[in-house]
């Protein structure tokens, strides 16, 4: 497999991934998509703030290569997680086309720079630092596809909508009432166990 049919391949999990993330907006009240639903924060908006912020470092500055987008989440004194939750003077556009505009930049960077290139990145252990372009892009997929599970699991809690990409693709096609059967047997199941 020659550079560019890696790069072809490597781009098409990256995107799978950033579609996946996408998607799980679709239909989802303003709200919704920027309300906590975990202890720590976690809201589908927030994590494709985060996720537009990880590409555009792990594929701009990493590389010594300009990001024109500024990202307060970044500056001095900025509060922690500040780029896993969208203020309301943000909008879902705002947000998604930061997201899209950081795909360009990382799209332009895999396409323009050999995979063997090396690159700094500035927030890891000197010793790890020092990484080639293939390494980063495995890393930035295995991020995307992280929180992108972490996004169908919001998902689900906001209306039960579960799936990679529309409901049932991935997923048995059942009733309401099977789910709940099934639950409860997970559910029992589990206290089973704890109890045995």
């Amino acid at each position: 497999m020659d550079d560019n049919d890696l790069k072809d391949h490597l781009r098409r999990y990256l995107q799978a991934a950033r579609d996946v993330l996408l998607l799980k907006l679709d239909g989802v009240s303003e709200y919704d998509a920027r309300r906590p639903l975990t202890p720590t924060g976690t809201n589908l908006l927030g994590l494709v703030k985060h996720m537009a912020g990880v590409e555009l470092s792990y594929f701009g500055p990493t590389f010594g290569r300009p990001v024109d987008v500024w990202r307060p989440w970044f500056d001095e004194g900025a509060e922690p997680n500040a780029d896993l939750w969208v203020t309301p003077q943000e909008s879902r556009e705002d947000i998604v086309g930061l997201y899209r505009h950081a795909w360009a930049v990382a799209d332009a960077t895999i396409d323009e720079l050999p995979l063997e290139e090396t690159g700094t990145v500035a927030w890891w252990p000197p010793e790890h630092a020092e990484a080639p372009l293939h390494r980063i892009v495995v890393h930035v997929i295995a991020e995307t596809q992280r929180h992108a599970g972490h996004a169908d699991i919001v998902r689900e809690l906001i209306d039960g909508v579960a799936g990679l990409t529309t409901p049932g693709d991935n997923l048995p096609e059942q009733s309401p009432e099977w789910w709940a059967d099934h639950h409860a047997r997970v559910e029992g199941a589990a206290r089973a166990a704890y109890q045995g």
